[in-house]
C-alpha cells in the first residue's frame, strides 16, 4: 500500500550530515533517503512523546506516589468541610 504524500519539510544539512544520513540508511535498506528521515524523526517524536507523557518519571516520584497512598496524609479543614458539604447535598437529594 503507497503512502500518501500530502505535506513537505525542507531542511537544510551539510553536505557531511547528508553523507552520514545516507550512509546509515544504505546500512538500514531503506529504498530512500526521506523514507529514512521520515522514519528516524517519526521514531523519535514519538519516544518523546511517551517519556514527556508518562506521569510517574523517576522512581522519586513512584516512591512518593506509592507512600502517598499507604500513608495518606490527614485530611485538612478544607477536605473536611467539603465532606459535609456533600453529605449534605446526598441527604438532601440532590
Amino acid at each position: 500500500m503507497a503512502t500518501l504524500i500530502n505535506d513537505r519539510i525542507d531542511v537544510r544539512i551539510s553536505k557531511e550530515q547528508k553523507e552520514l544520513i545516507k550512509y546509515a540508511s544504505s546500512l538500514k535498506g531503506f529504498k530512500s533517503l526521506s523514507e529514512f528521515i521520515v522514519y528516524c524523526v517519526s521514531s523519535e517524536a514519538n519516544k518523546i512523546i511517551m517519556e514527556n507523557e508518562t506521569i510517574l518519571k523517576t522512581i522519586e516520584d513512584k516512591k512518593i506516589f506509592v507512600d502517598a497512598i499507604l500513608n495518606p496524609p490527614t485530611p485538612g479543614e478544607g477536605l473536611k468541610k467539603a465532606q459535609e458539604a456533600a453529605l449534605k447535598l446526598k441527604i438532601n437529594g440532590i
